[in-house]
């Protein structure tokens, strides 16, 4: 399955050549050969390690709400490899230390059981309050996720603690959205079920793509069933599903990802799924089979859930290879401008799987990244002209970033990174009466979270610098709005 960063090849290829974690092969006739070769040679590095020798690495600020964060790192076996330039990894305990002074970090989090795959939340923090922590394991510090190529930022809210080797980091709590808490989404897209290598490139093989490892359940349903089970963990009432469903728009992975679906409840009334370019067919018949729209009608709809309009867009109405930019076709284009007109107060969220515009990527941005311009700058019209739409969720791109929408500022759209790979999870949305928050989540089950680590080698390591998000606030914000009109979700 091709990759949908396809058209970016000349920019891989340049970006390849930075150092990065992966081994390049030229041959998938080699890969075999040397994953075992490589395998066998990090067993014997590693016997040869004192046992309590550890690197801790990888540390990232995932969510960051007004009273919690959660923060995650890896540690590994130093001078291994698992045969895709990753340590070994090495189980044991983690915790954070963390305080409202550098020099007292007074407070302790840990976990409740040995992993190299550290999860530690922190709770009861205080809106508006800046803490500083660090994250060790075994005593020794963990180091931040490196995001160079973009300036970014993957452990705070601030550069504190970056001339030092381990912290400690710092970050502010946000205060939470004004009024009463209505009602929780969950924001996910590209499952891509179906698919076997995560991150191939077609046409480009050096660089080569990330399998699940032997023995392991296929990562497309693994990631979908733990993103499932965190969302309702994290109280999330409605669950939003942005396309690419599939890897290839067979009716099995279609009826496989409707299966994983129906676990967080009933479709078309506590989750809604639109389709994204991997998700067609000639017909279309196989998405509408498993996913249908309820009507009968086409695979855009508008829904009135307590108040809140949900629009779910289609947003490849169009024959293509999917590497092309995304359509909506001129029905559905004069249906949807029709919808806001009805009602252009009523608070509404928009999401479809191709973003309107794509901004401050690592890659080139190309046609095929985004909607089609021109309907592009249709769709955004027409939010200028309806101040009641607060927020367009899109996927496609792989990615957690905030964009506001300069021609509608009342508009945010949110990519969300990719539920199949790293960093794995999905964004939720809190609906307060006067604003929402919007805080992304990894998976939090050991067996996604070894994938998500895994993964994170796609395009030769590079993949944290696209994916993460660059700052903190492009997976975690918050925005006032008047959302008065929704009701509590019962």
């Amino acid at each position: 399955m091709r990759c949908c960063f396809s058209a970016h090849l000349p920019a891989l290829a340049a970006l390849s050549a930075f150092p990065g974690p992966c081994e390049v092969l030229r041959s998938g006739a080699r890969l075999a050969p040397a994953l075992l070769r490589s395998a066998s040679a990090a067993v014997q590095r590693a016997r040869s390690h004192h046992p309590d020798d550890l690197i801790a690495v990888n540390l990232e600020l995932v969510t960051l709400t007004e009273d919690r964060a959660v923060i995650t790192w890896y540690t590994g076996i130093p001078g291994t490899d698992d045969g895709l330039g990753h340590p070994l990894p090495a189980l044991t305990e983690g915790e954070i230390v963390y305080g409202t002074h550098p020099s007292r970090l007074n407070r302790t989090a840990s976990e409740d059981r040995p992993t190299a795959h550290h999860q530690v939340e922190l709770t009861d923090l205080e809106p508006g309050q800046t803490y500083y922590y660090q994250a060790r394991s075994r005593g020794t510090a963990a180091t931040p996720t490196p995001l160079h190529l973009v300036r970014g930022n993957a452990v705070g809210t601030s550069t504190f603690g970056f001339g030092s080797s381990g912290g400690p980091y710092c970050f502010t709590t946000p205060q939470p959205p004004p009024g009463r808490h209505l009602l929780s989404v969950a924001l996910c897209n590209d499952l891509h079920l179906g698919e076997t290598t995560a991150g191939l490139v077609g046409g480009f093989p050096l660089l080569r793509g990330v399998p699940q490892q032997p023995g392991r359940a296929p990562y497309p349903e693994l990631m979908s069933r733990a993103l499932v089970e965190e969302a309702r963990r994290r109280g999330a009432d409605v669950l939003l599903a942005g396309g690419d469903i599939s890897a290839g728009g067979a009716a099995h992975d279609l009826g496989e990802a409707r299966r994983i679906l129906d676990g967080f409840g009933a479709h078309g009334e506590d989750y809604f799924v639109v389709r994204g370019n991997h998700d067609r067919s000639r017909d279309n018949a196989g998405f509408q089979s498993a996913f249908p729209a309820g009507d009968g009608g086409p695979g855009y709809f508008a829904r009135d859930l307590g108040g809140l309009r949900v629009i779910g867009l289609d947003t490849y109405v169009k024959t293509g290879n999917g590497a092309d930019a995304g359509g909506l076709g001129p029905e559905q284009l004069a249906w949807f401008r029709a919808r806001l007109r009805e009602a252009p107060e009523q608070p509404t969220l928009v999401f479809g799987h191709h973003p309107l515009t794509v901004r401050d990527s690592v890659f080139p941005v190309t046609r095929g990244q985004q909607l089609d311009r021109r309907q592009a700058r249709a769709v955004v019209d027409a939010y200028a002209s309806a101040p009641g739409v607060f927020l367009h969720h899109a996927g496609h791109t792989h990615r957690n970033k905030r964009t506001v929408l300069s021609r509608a500022p009342h508009v945010t759209q949110q990519e969300v990174a990719a539920a199949k790979e790293y960093p794995g999870g999905f964004t939720l949305l809190r609906i307060h009466s006067g604003g929402y928050a919007l805080n992304h989540y990894k998976a939090g089950d050991l067996a996604a979270r070894q994938w998500s680590e895994r993964s994170r080698r796609v395009a030769a390591g590079l993949w944290p610098h696209h994916a993460l998000g660059r700052s903190v606030t492009d997976r975690n914000s918050v925005t006032a709005h008047d959302l008065s009109g929704i009701t509590r979700r019962s």
